[in-house]
Formats: structure tokens, C-alpha cells, sequence
């Protein structure tokens, strides 16, 4: 390769944009610092089906039928491209149709970029990878979560990984599982690298518990475990709030404070309405308030059945606020030892309230937890995964002979 930037054209269904501003932060993040050390345009693939602005009150389609065709997030530019999908018969079809939907705004681009890198295992690296071989450039796999986690448990999706996988360039994930996942799955395990999330940590870093608290209107003097993410049942809410009961017998002063949104809001407030105020619900923020809620934390919780390396775990920490969490995915990899955390088997709530309450009661200064965490920066997570891609494109018949 010559010295300049590696250019990159990233194919995702995962990244924010107009309408949703808050959605995908961290892929939003190591993608803008990548932008500064690389040439990188984003291709945003964004569901569509005929008449789907006729539908734009209950379908996600519909309401993205505004969005201009390009913009600029981050300083990275975008360009939307409508992907076709069939609810049915999804899975079957899903490669075949995202690859298809958006081979015109690659074939556009031909000539501008030396890899794809598909960040999202299903059906966006597959079908980078297909259109990697169609143009004659290195196509690298980026994961996240629950596209192994949960997608490549379907047997018609874990099948196409099998195909695919092995003729990828290259693999990234932010945890050690999930790369050993993709292995398990045929990615080539000289080319499955573990590149962790970082965090912005001018955004994310200790401050004053009690100043936070009062800019939020939330108690001051009471115990606070705070829950950042989606509502959606496999986040472990619903033994969250039944753990937390039990915390309120061992602390009865203990507050939850629950922020963001999803499918489960409704029967989660349902779930919580026997605590009364002991449950404080506060809805969607923005990454930008998100810091205040964790430095209001005496304790941070996540009891996802499943994840990838939540970022929200990485800022709690970043924060000098203790997690308590469940042992999934790379979660492990990032709170090592009891100074940090604790963490506890997915859906048993006797053991996240015993945890939480044990969290409570011996409580950890913020710096010795900023200290041992040892978060990087999103920087270095962009420094790492440019190595990857330039190794990709080093290795291709193409990129060798540059």
C-alpha cells in the first residue's frame, strides 16, 4: 500500500441519522474517529417496501421515507440507500435484497474505495462480502452483538454465515466472545481480531455525584441504581424490577431510575407500578445527558440475557461509577475484578438484587475505578480497526500491488 489513507466504504443498517439521532452511538463514534485517520463515506441502508410513506405512522420504513439522500454525521458522509425487505420471508431473501438495493450506490462509488467494511454481521457483512468479490476489493466483517448472539442462532441465517465467513478479509468485534463466535461460524482465526469499543472520554468522565443529581431533579440522599439502554425484555428489566423489590426490603430509601425507551415500556411500567416512585422512569436522553445520569449513580446495572461489549458499561466505568451486570458476552472482558463490579448469571433475580444491595453497602471512590478500568479511547479503538482494514487491503491481489 501507498502512504496515503486507506479508503473505506462502510455498508450498515446500524448508524443514526436525522430522525434518529441517539441510535447506534457507538458505531457513530469509532466511525468519526476512523473518518480522521482514514478516508471513510458511510452507506446507510434504511428499509423500504412499496407505499411505505402511506405507513409512516407504524412502520420505521415509513417515517425514514423523508430522509434526504445524503448528509454529514460526525463529519463522516452519509448516503442513504432504500433496502427492500419481505417481514415473511426476511432470512431467506435478506442478503439477495440488501445486496441488490444497494449495488448501485457502490457501483457509483467504484474506484473510490479500496474495502468495504459491513459493520453488522447480518445481512450487511454477508453482502459486503458478496459485493467485495463482485468489484475485486477486500470485504471486512465488523460485529456487534446480537447479530451472533441472537441472528446467527436462526439455522437459515447460520448457514450463510457458514458460507461467508471463511472468505471474508477480515473480522472485528468488540469482544473476545463474539470474535470466538465468528470463528466457531468459519471466519479464519488469523483474520478475527478483538478491537474494543472505546469512549469519549471528554464526554465521559467522574464528577460530582450530588451536582448531577440536582441538574437531573433526582434525590439527593438516597441510594440510586441507574439503568441506561433500551427497554425491551432481553435487557433483563423485568428481573431488574423484581430484584430491586428485594433491594427495597434490604434499603427501602433505594431508588431505580430507568433511562431510554422501546417495545417494553408499557408492560415494564406495568411490572414496576407496585414500587411506586421507587421507579423513576425518565424515557429517551441524548448521549450527551447520558453522562450525568451515570455520574447520579451510586451503582450502574445492566442484566442483559445477552450482549456484545455494551459501550454503556465502558462510560459507567469511565464515569467511576460500579456495575453490576449479568456474565454475558464481553462484559467479562471489561469489569475483571470485584473493585469494578460484580456480575451475576442472566435472569436469576436473587442474584442481581443480592448483588446490588452488596454494591450499595461498599461503595468505591471513582478515581481507584477510573484507574483500574483502564478505558481507551475511541481513537485507539479506530487506530486498531484501521490496522485491520489496511491489513485486509495489504493482503488482497489488488492492495498488494499498490
Amino acid at each position: 500500500m501507498s502512504r496515503r489513507h486507506v479508503r473505506v466504504l462502510v455498508v450498515t443498517k446500524i448508524f443514526p441519522n436525522a430522525l434518529e439521532p441517539t441510535s447506534s452511538a457507538f458505531n457513530r463514534q469509532q466511525l468519526s474517529a476512523l473518518s480522521a485517520q482514514a478516508d471513510v463515506e458511510v452507506l446507510a441502508a434504511i428499509p423500504w417496501f412499496p407505499f411505505a410513506r402511506l405507513a409512516r405512522k407504524w412502520s420505521r420504513a415509513g417515517r425514514l421515507g423523508g430522509l434526504p439522500a445524503t448528509d454529514v454525521i460526525d463529519g463522516v458522509p452519509v448516503a442513504y440507500a432504500r433496502v427492500a425487505y419481505l417481514p415473511v420471508i426476511g432470512d431467506s431473501v435478506a442478503v439477495s435484497l440488501y445486496g441488490a438495493s444497494v449495488l448501485p450506490a457502490v457501483l457509483r462509488r467504484r474506484g473510490r474505495f479500496d474495502v468495504i467494511l459491513g459493520a453488522w454481521t447480518f445481512p450487511d457483512g454477508v453482502a459486503a462480502i458478496e459485493l467485495g468479490r463482485l468489484l475485486g476489493v477486500p470485504a471486512v466483517v465488523k460485529a456487534h452483538g446480537s447479530d451472533l448472539n441472537v441472528e446467527a442462532e436462526k439455522p437459515k441465517v447460520q448457514a450463510r454465515l457458514r458460507r461467508a465467513l471463511p472468505r471474508a478479509a477480515g473480522f472485528v468485534a468488540p469482544s473476545r466472545a463474539l470474535v470466538a463466535r465468528a470463528v466457531a461460524l468459519g471466519a479464519d482465526p488469523a483474520r478475527a481480531v478483538h478491537v474494543p469499543n472505546g469512549v469519549d472520554v471528554a464526554r465521559f468522565h467522574p464528577m460530582d455525584r450530588a451536582t448531577a443529581r440536582a441538574s437531573l431533579g433526582l434525590p439527593l440522599d438516597v441510594p440510586l441504581v441507574v439503568y441506561v439502554g433500551r427497554l425491551e425484555r432481553p435487557k433483563g428489566l423485568f428481573e431488574l424490577v423484581e430484584a430491586f423489590a428485594a433491594v427495597r426490603r434490604a434499603r427501602p430509601d433505594a431508588r431505580l431510575v430507568l433511562v431510554g425507551d422501546g417495545s417494553a415500556r408499557s408492560a415494564l411500567q406495568a411490572a414496576a407500578a407496585p414500587l411506586g416512585d421507587a421507579v423513576i422512569a425518565v424515557g429517551d436522553r441524548t448521549h450527551a445527558e447520558v453522562p450525568r445520569y451515570l455520574a447520579s449513580a451510586d451503582v450502574f446495572t445492566l442484566p442483559s440475557w445477552f450482549e456484545g461489549t455494551p459501550n454503556v458499561v465502558l462510560e459507567a466505568l469511565a464515569c467511576g461509577r460500579r456495575v453490576v451486570a449479568t456474565r454475558v458476552g464481553g462484559i467479562p472482558d471489561v469489569v475483571e475484578d470485584e473493585l469494578l463490579g460484580e456480575l451475576v448469571p442472566p435472569k436469576e433475580p436473587r442474584a442481581l438484587a443480592a448483588a446490588l444491595v452488596r454494591a450499595l453497602e461498599a461503595p468505591v471512590e471513582a478515581s481507584a475505578i477510573v484507574e483500574r478500568a483502564r478505558i481507551g479511547s475511541w481513537a485507539e479503538s479506530a487506530r486498531q480497526l484501521r490496522a485491520v482494514l489496511e491489513r485486509a487491503v495489504a493482503g488482497h491481489p489488488r492492495g498488494a500491488s499498490r
